[in-house]
């Protein structure tokens, strides 16, 4: 039968895994191998994709991939299967390494200091995705990257610094990875970094809640013989299934030090850096010997028969062990061929590979990439029998949790009431501390205006740098709430179960379900958003999601929604802003059906993703989240906004027609002149000098350096009812949304002697003849341009480099923007029909 047939409930036992490729060896990596139990726990609410629990953990599938594994529920079966196949094979699981773990590291450490073993040790920490990997980094160097809690959030390589008894420790923090396959950029990624920089010690980070399907990457390392070090990290729900672990035992049979830790706790922490101490000086005092993954006597054959064709070639050049260049040889490795294929005598190497998989294929009746993948299972079986206990205790959190979240009535109306619940918040919560920094920002700019003299230096600082950057700035209590929620649906686990059960309309779109976790990126930061496509393994998917991730509303728009929404809507502020989320949602859905049919045409990738437990995220590890966007939002304040502020005050403020000023002055002294010999009043008088003043103002920015831009490039927009001062606020937002707000509070700065709010200098704007500047309908259509238009140039930057063209970074620019000019064009002139 089929895995597909299974119900919900049912347990089954893996023969095969048809198809080819990368699918097949993914699901190879994560588990899905013969003679593994597996179980049907439940289906997505729109009955596709369905939820296996496999080696302890639990992964999702769609229905056409699982109909790809043929499955026993006879046990029986497969029990005479597995000693068929292990007859065929005659892999030997008890064969055991030798290891320097029984000495302390106390003794170690002063040994080190007697033989001057060096101080500074490069430590890189590799790991599978939801091991607890960046929170030990974080942790160890206090370095504050994002933890997330599904798989994908470390898309590059972070690093980071510490001092531990005497020892300067360089951590690298790379990408989540199954394996060191080479399929994914992930893969390559880790691989490379490995091999071309040369770590000290690799700590590998294996989860202790799966740690079957984690040890799987530890054969690949130790095939690749780098000096390792194991964090059995969470050790604690490990300990809390009621299983006992003889890891020390499981050590010497590996020939690699293990560690228990909980890394969100610390503990183990110390004890983890005193053994990455104590063996590199181990491997520098010695020639430290390299164990090896037995693989059964027709795979040894095999590689043996492989070392004997680089008896007489030089591989020093490539830096990896001859035993894993021929294992990741006779696997098919595209990375390893690319290098043999540089060798002179290639042909002849590549012909003997293929006889010998050949040869593999004969006796074991699978290939040679099946037959290695399901060797390493095999012996990491053979360990764990001897060292793991049976679980005792089954927790039944993520299941009821799940029951209700993925439910196929509940599972969609809770998802849009959290989305709903979050942009709520982020609007009336905000609204309080966001109203004490514009108080503040407005003492700070009348101070100013009080206590310097007139002159250029006084209007930069007052309108350029405190009117523009504290126009950005008081958005910053609404930045944050948004991050507090999706830092919470990121570490609890939600995050998964989101596209868990958004995977089915992922795929009418033409995607991934793996590309909703980018796209709610998106509502955060668009960059960090697109550097996670990585994850995706299908290169279609991946350029589509990367393209329609800038129509998801980051928090950069924000500031610019809430000043207009607030002004405009504001008895529906957190509707309309949900609309614009939704709009948002609506055109990259569009628009991926449009890429799709005709841009990237080809297969999609299958959906396969791990569903981590839900854990409840630590208060520290949200507060991290929080600071460090907060920190690159105020980061911004003082670096593109305030420079940009300045330019945009520089062009507004220049050139001064000296004649004019001083026919304006005139006419403001003869008001005043007026008044003193009473032939007005003091009411007229400020009325007449704050028409002066405005007419003063108005003439000066329509002739200014910015009023020529803004008025070159007004008829292109006038069509969409936006007049000259909101194209130029339009233009200086392709350097960053926020800089919309900062524009527009430098062009209606005004001249009065109040740091009047931006929100109040809007709602007052008009036209020389009286008619607002922005009606609902303007503000509308540049709200949704605004949504649309442009990605900031970060953005642009990171599709560049993400895609490796900058033919797509411009097909991104011209694309979005055309776009927001049809749809505000359509809005603003549909509404002028329909309302006359």
């Amino acid at each position: 039968m089929r895995l597909s047939e299974l119900h919900t409930g049912e347990t089954a036992y893996i023969l095969k895994v048809n198809g080819n490729g990368a699918f097949r060896k993914r699901l190879q990596e994560m588990g899905f191998v013969r003679g593994q139990e597996v179980k049907a726990i439940l289906n997505a609410p729109l009955k596709d994709p369905i939820k296996y629990e496999i080696m302890d953990y639990e992964v999702s599938l769609r229905r056409s991939e699982a109909v790809m594994i043929e499955t026993t529920m006879l046990r029986e079966e497969v029990e005479q299967k597995k000693k068929q196949w292990q007859s065929d094979a005659e892999i030997d699981t008890d064969e055991g390494f030798t290891s320097r773990t029984g000495e302390s590291s106390e003794s170690i450490i002063q040994e080190n200091r007697q033989h001057k073993v060096p101080k500074n040790i490069k430590v890189a920490l590799v790991g599978n995705p939801n091991s607890g990997k960046t929170s030990i980094f974080n942790l160890v160097s206090g370095a504050h990257e994002h933890v997330g809690n599904y798989s994908g959030v470390t898309v590059d390589a972070k690093e980071g610094t510490l001092h531990h008894q005497g020892y300067t420790f360089t951590l690298v923090d790379l990408p989540g990875t199954y394996s060191l396959a080479g399929y994914t950029p992930e893969e390559l990624y880790v691989r490379r970094y490995i091999v071309e920089e040369q770590p000290d010690i690799v700590i590998n980070v294996v989860a202790a809640s799966a740690i079957e399907r984690s040890l799987y990457l530890t054969t690949e390392l130790i095939d690749m013989e780098v000096p390792m070090v194991i964090a059995l990290n969470m050790y604690d729900e490990l300990e809390q299934s009621g299983r006992k672990f003889d890891y020390r035992s499981l050590a010497t049979m590996i020939g690699t030090p293990i560690i228990p830790t909980v890394g969100k706790k610390g503990l183990g922490i110390p004890q983890l850096l005193n053994e990455v101490i104590r063996f590199f000086a181990s491997t520098q005092q010695q020639n430290a010997s390299h164990p090896h993954i037995p693989y059964g006597r027709v795979l040894e054959r095999a590689i043996e028969i492989m070392e004997r064709e680089f008896q007489h070639i030089d591989i020093t050049p490539f830096r990896l062990p001859l035993r894993y260049i021929c294992i990741k040889l006779l696997e098919g490795d595209s990375e390893i061929e690319r290098i043999i294929r540089q060798l002179p005598n290639h042909q002849n190497i590549f012909a003997r590979r293929d006889k010998e998989r050949a040869y593999i294929e004969k006796l074991l009746h699978e290939d040679a990439e099946s037959a290695f993948t399901n060797a390493r299972y095999g012996f990491i079986a053979g360990g764990l029998e001897e060292t793991l206990s049976e679980r005792r205790y089954f927790s039944e959190t993520t299941r009821k949790i799940d029951a209700i979240v993925t439910n196929k009535y509940l599972g969609f109306p809770l998802f849009f009431l959290f989305m709903w619940i979050m942009f709520e918040a982020t609007f009336k919560l905000g609204e309080y501390p966001m109203q004490g920094i514009e108080w503040l920002v407005e003492i700070i700019g009348n101070f100013v205006r009080r206590n310097m003299a007139d002159g250029p230096l006084k209007d930069l600082i007052v309108d350029g740098i405190i009117g523009g950057v504290g126009g950005v700035i008081v958005f910053l209590p609404n930045i944050v709430i948004l991050y507090l929620f999706i830092a919470f649906m990121e570490d609890s686990g939600y995050m998964s179960r989101a596209s868990f059960i958004m995977d089915k309309v992922m795929h009418k779109m033409g995607l991934h379900g793996k590309s909703f976790i980018p796209l709610i990126m998106g509502f955060g930061c668009n960059v960090p958003a697109i550097m996670s496509t990585r994850t995706i393994e299908s290169r279609s998917s991946r350029m589509i999601t990367m393209l329609i991730v800038p129509f998801m509303s980051c928090s950069a728009r924000l500031p610019v929604y809430l000043v207009f929404v607030g002004i405009f809507f504001s008895k529906y502020a957190s509707l309309v802003l949900l609309g614009l989320y939704v709009t948002g949602i609506l055109l990259a859905v569009l628009s991926a059906r449009l890429f799709r049919k005709t841009l990237f045409t080809e297969e999609d990738t299958p959906f396969v993703m791990e569903l981590p437990p839900y854990r409840m995220p630590t208060l520290k590890s949200i507060i991290i989240h929080m600071w460090d966007r907060s920190n690159q939002y105020l980061k911004k304040m003082g670096g593109p906004i305030l420079l940009a502020s300045i330019v945009i005050w520089f062009l507004g403020y220049f050139p001064r027609n000296m004649q004019r000023e001083a026919a304006f002055d005139l006419q403001i002294e003869t008001v005043k002149r007026s008044f003193t010999q009473n032939r007005i009043d003091e009411q007229a008088k400020n009325t007449m000098i704050a028409d002066i003043e405005h007419i003063r103002m108005t003439q000066h920015q329509e002739n200014s350096l910015i009023g020529q831009i803004g008025k070159f490039i007004e008829p292109v927009m006038r069509p969409l009812g936006f007049d000259w001062k909101i194209s130029v606020s339009l233009l200086s937002g392709m350097a960053a949304k926020e800089i919309v707000v900062s524009t527009l509070g430098v062009l209606y700065a005004g001249n009065d002697d109040n740091q009047t709010s931006l929100q109040e200098r809007l709602k007052a704007e008009t036209y020389p003849d009286g008619r607002p500047v922005f009606t609902p309908l303007v503000v509308i259509g540049f709200l949704l341009f605004v949504l649309i238009y442009f990605p900031c140039i970060a953005t642009i930057a990171a599709i560049k480099e993400e895609s490796g063209s900058w033919k797509w970074a411009a097909f991104s620019i011209f694309y979005s923007t055309g776009l927001a000019w049809m749809v505000a064009l359509l809005v603003h002139q549909i509404g002028l029909l329909v309302a006359s």
